[in-house]
């Protein structure tokens, strides 16, 4: 989200005390008539930074990280959701409104080692011309649906999409039920995820709701004074495989560079449980705004992925955690 933009050169130093060696470019994607466009980054290992920067809670262990880089003007930037594919790949979209796909590559022993094959299309409108429009294409959060439909929630023009199958994606999105709330214009459905019946929206200034098809029921009220930037505010949300709630990236900003990221279990009702992950300086962090969640090999293992917003002083993450 732009409001973070006005991050200042100490970050820069900061940050670049987590990166590790160059890993080069990712194996580019073949052409292909689908739509998509192939993409190129350059990706760095990073670690989890200086001590002091990064609590785990018991049972949950880092399990690798990666810096993407990419030209000025490439859709690698600004990316504001994540969620998995089941094939190994994942999906992001971008708040300037470029959907982005690519390929997980895991090491010998199961850590985040690579990401190949990133592709991009636009998101469109419903009479399927390219979204042009920031006003309109200020995508933040996905869910895939149990039949492969993948829902996009946008803010300031608020509303969800459904662009159809991924493998087959419709230039015309139907709109779906969204919270019937007077979502202020870069505070909107920041988390999106598939629940029982439908689909869970949270706001990033409070509220959490269920919707389905028929209607959206609230489950949490937002709160009468919306949280601030400067407190901890959901702008990610994926079901727990499991199926025992949802897990949340939650962030935090207090110029001029106190920037802040949490992971946590939501529980049906809306609860947020006990912090799981705590990210913050002089560790690596980053204006964390996407999250997704499986199984493998027994435990959970979560992906998040943070929002550059098109700064040189913030950077592209993506950070692997396994939870016992």
């Amino acid at each position: 989200m732009s409001r973070f933009g006005r991050l200042t050169s100490v970050w820069i130093a900061l940050s670049l005390s987590a990166c590790a060696a160059s890993l080069g470019a990712p194996r580019p994607y073949p052409l292909s008539s689908d739509g998509w466009t192939p993409q190129v980054a350059e990706l760095r290992s990073v670690s989890l930074g200086l001590p002091g920067g990064t609590q785990l809670a018991d049972g949950v262990t880092f399990a690798g990280g990666l810096q993407i880089g990419a030209a000025p003007t490439s859709p690698l930037h600004s990316l504001s959701d994540l969620k998995l594919t089941g094939d190994g790949g994942f999906v992001t979209v971008s708040d300037t409104g470029d959907l982005v796909r690519g390929d997980i590559r895991l090491d010998a022993r199961g850590r985040l080692a690579g990401l190949d094959h990133f592709r991009s299309r636009r998101l469109t409108l419903q009479d399927g011309a390219a979204i042009s429009d920031k006003s309109d294409g200020d995508a933040e959060g996905l869910a895939i649906t149990p039949s492969g439909d993948l829902l996009v929630s946008f803010e300031r023009r608020h509303r969800i999409w459904n662009y159809g199958s991924l493998s087959a994606l419709r230039t015309r999105p139907t709109p779906v039920r969204s919270p019937d709330f007077a979502f202020t214009e870069n505070d909107g459905m920041e988390g999106l995820a598939i629940a029982p019946g439908g689909w869970r929206v949270s706001g990033e200034a409070g509220g959490v709701w269920d919707c389905s098809a028929a209607r959206c029921t609230g489950v949490s009220a937002p709160p009468q004074t919306p949280i601030p930037d400067s407190e901890y505010r959901i702008t990610g949300l994926d079901r727990d495989p499991s199926g025992a709630g949802w897990f949340v990236v939650q962030r935090l900003y207090r110029a001029p560079i106190d920037m802040r990221a949490r992971v946590r279990r939501m529980a049906p009702d809306g609860t947020l449980e006990p912090v799981l992950i705590e990210l913050k300086l002089p560790g690596t962090t980053d204006n964390f705004e996407g999250i997704a969640a499986e199984t493998r090999n027994g435990r959970t293992r979560l992906y998040i992925l943070s929002d550059d917003n098109f700064n040189p002083a913030q950077r592209t993450l993506m950070l692997a955690f396994d939870l016992r």
